[in-house]
């Protein structure tokens, strides 16, 4: 699979995760909270997943002990983690707040990258970067300003630390594993470690009463969750973890353009700007540059291979 492959891969995943909004807020209306929102659709992609490879290849449901490692990472220590930090940020600041404050994970995962595994700096990375970053400033209003608690700051910069480690964790687990296998032991490991929070009793009981919540857990868990991540983990394991986590920005884009068409939010001056500042750092980031000869998309995924 060539760079462009692996980052069409990446964007796919980034619009399935926008579109989560219309299956989340069904949820919230019906009185399910964040918590058991966050176990569901870790149980359900787990449960899927481990169906499918059951039937289909066996092979992928087997990890080595010593690997469990890897998907601590991936399950606790990002999606679990991330989520709950993100609910933390929600409950005492603006949801654009915590969704910009989400969004510091690239930061995290570009320096971690150059650290770990030697990925260059680039000065098309960081300029894309600082683009899609800035775009979803302007999208989410916090441009307009605002006032923040120490404790939000930290519960939103560590929802975004979280959030960008499972492109590391990742990384790590792809040199051994398969896709489908790093992104079932991650929803495994994410659904054991909510299973606490989850409250599965209260939900019995609300699905009882409203029987379309059955339906939605199953379309949130599927659609907006099993399927982007394996689109994700697949684009991931063929180009650099930092372009990947940049690339994924096309989830606050998605999230503006359902919110618009399908929610019939109003789009200000200052939320198109966004949209179109957050297009142009993925058009800038999936260009190609040409490198003596070659282009650098090319020179990137001889250099993986």
């Amino acid at each position: 699979m060539n760079n462009r492959k692996a980052g069409a891969l990446v964007l796919a995943a980034g619009v399935l995760w926008g579109i989560i909004g219309i299956f989340s807020r069904s949820l919230s209306a019906a009185g399910v909270n964040a918590i058991q929102i966050t176990a569901l659709r870790s149980t359900v992609a787990a449960a899927g997943l481990f169906l499918f490879l059951l039937a289909k290849d066996r092979k992928k449901l087997r990890i080595a002990g010593k690997d469990i490692w890897m998907f601590l990472g991936t399950g606790l220590c990002s999606i679990a983690l991330f989520n709950i930090f993100y609910f933390m940020t929600m409950q005492r600041a603006d949801l654009s707040v915590a969704a910009v404050l989400l969004y510091t994970g690239p930061f995290f995962v570009m320096v971690l990258s150059a650290l770990l595994f030697g990925e260059r700096l680039t000065g098309a990375k960081i300029a894309a970067l600082f683009l899609a970053l800035f775009g979803c400033v302007c999208t989410t209003g916090l441009i307009n300003g605002g006032s923040l608690s120490l404790f939000s700051v930290f519960t939103g910069v560590a929802s975004g630390f979280c959030y960008g480690l499972y492109s590391i964790f990742g990384k790590f687990a792809l040199r051994k594993y398969d896709s489908m296998t790093v992104t079932f032991y991650t929803f495994l490991v994410a659904g054991v470690g909510l299973l606490p929070f989850a409250q599965y009793g209260a939900v019995a009981a609300l699905a009882a009463e409203t029987p379309s919540i059955l339906l939605t857990v199953l379309l949130l868990g599927l659609i907006s969750t099993l399927a982007p991540f394996l689109l994700y983990t697949k684009g991931l394991s063929a180009m650099e973890s930092g372009k990947a986590s940049v690339l994924a920005f096309a989830e606050p884009l998605t999230a503006t353009v359902v919110g618009v068409f399908y929610f019939h939010e109003p789009l200000t001056l200052m939320s198109g700007l966004g949209v179109a500042l957050i297009f142009l750092a993925l058009v800038l980031l999936h260009a190609p540059v040409p490198v003596a000869g070659r282009t650098l998309a090319a020179a990137e995924t001889r250099k993986i291979r």
